[in-house]
């Protein structure tokens, strides 16, 4: 039973303009994103056994770099079962967003 909804709304939390991949390629960094905020969210949650609701609307874009690694990193962090039980993603800025992310998240459970 999930007791409750944890949500991160990205252009309002962190940022409106993703950067790159690694915080050592700039501002705003996928891995940044990941570390501060995505994996504890993502922990509480997953703890509480309740979704993580990601809401991608209101960036200026999305680098899939920064997709990759912060979803991507994720999944190879603590699964892609756990991951995809855990989040909830959402985008009515670009709905095509949505399967992309899930995509890195298939994508990671086998690489690295």
């Amino acid at each position: 039973m999930i007791a409750e909804r944890i949500e991160i709304n990205i252009a309002r939390e962190f940022t409106d303009t993703p950067g790159p991949r690694k915080r050592s390629e700039g501002d705003h960094s996928g891995e940044e994103f990941l570390n501060d905020f995505l994996r504890p969210r993502f922990v509480a949650a997953r703890d509480a056994k309740a979704k993580l609701c990601i809401n991608l609307d209101g960036a200026i874009g999305y680098p899939t770099s920064f997709l990759e690694e912060a979803f991507g990193g994720l999944a190879r962090a603590f699964g892609r079962e756990a991951v995809e039980q855990t989040l909830e993603i959402t985008c009515n800025d670009e709905p095509y967003l949505e399967e992309q992310v899930l995509k890195y998240i298939r994508a990671a459970d086998g690489t690295r």
